[in-house]
């Protein structure tokens, strides 16, 4: 019995390490070899330490590494640092409870439509329609964060418009023709965590 145990855990670990072995993600930069899943651990640390409440020092102390590699990371992976938050969508079935959640957290701005008013807003003459559509860009260029709600070709028109963070929240495949109701508690978890 003693014997079969031994082989039953033998091939667990052996069966564990090749697992883990085929889903290393290894990535050759110049002469150096990186391991993607090494980085992702080293992240995951960071963050749990952070999360934990301790400073940026006191983690970088912990784990023997660049205080300053800490701050840049934080800064890469944040979403909002006070700059303000609108929201655009169409065509969304629900527009009154989705501007209750803008009101509810404090987004800065808002536009929302239905597939109808869509369609007015277009209807407008050339010169009209293009001003503006020309001020909605504009206003939405004051905003660090934009949270955008549409189909999937709006979506990217949108996301390669801004150079800051845009959330995309994609309502289907372009052309969307009709209301598409939102998922008022997904959208409320992410107006939560861009607004704090």
């Amino acid at each position: 019995m003693y014997l079969e145990e031994k082989r039953s855990i033998l091939i667990a670990l052996h069966t564990n390490l090749c697992t883990e072995v085929s889903e290393l993600e290894l990535l050759r930069i110049g002469d150096k070899v990186i391991s993607r899943q090494q980085i992702d651990r080293w992240i995951t640390r960071i963050l749990d330490l952070r999360r934990q409440g301790y400073s940026q020092q006191d983690a970088a102390r912990t784990l023997k590494i660049d205080r300053s590699f800490i701050s840049r990371l934080e800064s890469l992976g944040e979403l909002r640092k006070g700059g303000g938050v609108a929201v655009v969508g169409f065509p969304v079935a629900d527009a009154q409870s989705l501007e209750h959640i803008c009101r509810k957290h404090g987004v800065d701005w808002w536009l929302l439509l239905s597939e109808e008013e869509r369609l007015d807003f277009v209807g407008r003459d050339g010169l009209e329609l293009f001003n503006e559509v020309m001020n909605i860009l504009a206003t939405l260029r004051n905003y660090d964060t934009v949270v955008v709600m549409g189909s999937n070709k709006r979506v990217q028109l949108i996301e390669g418009l801004f150079d800051r963070d845009v959330i995309p929240i994609i309502l289907g495949e372009s052309p969307l023709k009709h209301d598409v109701a939102v998922d008022l508690n997904e959208f409320e978890k992410i107006i939560q965590a861009v607004c704090g």
